[in-house]
C-alpha cells in the first residue's frame, strides 16, 4: 500500500509488492524482529567508517521496519520522536541496562529512507536531505534533526532484497563515489554473511581508493575519505 501526504500529495512511503515474500525469507533465515548483536557490532563498524552519529542495519516488513542493528546518539528525546512508541534512549546502539534488548526498534514504514531502499533495490544517497521534496518531509527532519541519509541494499544470492544498511547525519554530508562505493560493499558482504552464495562463487570485492586503499569489507583497514565527491541530487545505484 502506498501514503500520501494529504496536504501535500507527497508520497511518503513506496509501495512494496514484496513485502510478504521478504517477510517469509527472513522469517526463514531466523530474522525480523528482534535485535542481534552481531548487526549491532555491524552499525558501529558503519558508523565509524562513515564518522556518523547514526548507523543501522534495517529489516522492513509488511507494516513496520525494525533495527536489528543499530547505534544511535545518546540522550536524545525518543518520546513522540522516531522511536516514540517506546520512548527509551540508547547509547552506542544498546537501550539502557535492564531494559527489554528490542524495545525501541521498532519505527513505522513512513519515518527514514531504508523503505525506498530496499523498494529500489538500489543505493540512495542524500546529501542535503531537505533538498528534495518528497524526503524534506519526512518525520526524521524535524523530529531527529537528520539532514543526510546513505544506505544500501542487502541482497542475498536469491536476488531477495532482505533490508538495508544505513547511516544518517545532522549534518548534510557530501558523501562521494568513495563513500557510496563503501557502503555498498560492506551492505554486499553482510549481505553474504546472512545468506551465504553457494560455494565456488566469486567473493564480492570491495572499491580501492588512491594508492589501491581499500576502502570496504574485502580489505584492512575500513577507511577513506567519504566526501572526496560532491553531488548536488540523490544518487545511488
Amino acid at each position: 500500500m502506498t501514503d500520501y501526504d494529504p496536504v501535500g500529495h507527497i508520497l511518503l512511503t513506496p509501495a512494496d509488492p514484496d513485502a510478504s515474500c521478504r517477510a517469509r525469507r527472513l522469517r526463514r533465515l531466523g530474522l525480523g524482529d528482534r535485535p542481534a548483536p552481531a548487526l549491532d557490532d555491524f552499525a558501529r563498524t558503519l558508523a565509524r567508517t562513515a564518522r556518523t552519529p547514526w548507523a543501522m542495519v534495517t529489516f522492513v516488513g509488511e507494516r513496520h521496519q525494525y533495527f536489528a542493528g543499530l547505534l544511535a546518539p545518546a540522550g536524545l528525546p525518543y518520546d513522540g520522536g522516531l522511536l516514540r512508541d517506546e520512548g527509551l534512549p540508547y547509547d552506542g546502539g544498546l537501550p539502557q541496562a535492564g531494559r527489554a534488548a528490542d524495545r525501541g526498534r521498532r519505527v513505522p514504514l513512513d519515518h527514514g529512507f531504508c523503505p525506498y531502499v530496499v523498494v529500489r533495490r538500489k543505493a540512495l544517497v542524500l546529501d542535503d536531505v531537505r533538498d528534495y521534496p518528497r524526503f524534506a518531509g519526512n518525520p526524521v527532519v524535524d523530529e531527529l534533526g537528520i539532514r543526510s541519509y546513505m544506505g544500501a541494499p542487502l541482497v542475498d544470492h536469491h536476488g531477495q532484497v532482505l533490508g538495508s544498511a544505513a547511516v544518517m547525519d545532522h549534518e548534510p554530508r557530501p558523501w562521494g563515489r568513495q563513500g557510496l562505493g563503501t557502503i555498498k560493499a560492506m551492505a554486499r558482504e553482510l549481505a553474504d554473511g546472512i545468506s551465504p552464495p553457494p560455494r565456488g562463487a566469486a567473493p564480492a570485492q570491495a572499491p580501492y581508493g588512491p594508492g589501491g586503499t581499500p576502502y570496504g569489507p574485502g580489505g584492512t583497514p575500513y577507511g577513506g575519505t567519504w566526501s572526496a565527491y560532491g553531488d548536488a541530487g540523490a544518487y545511488g545505484g
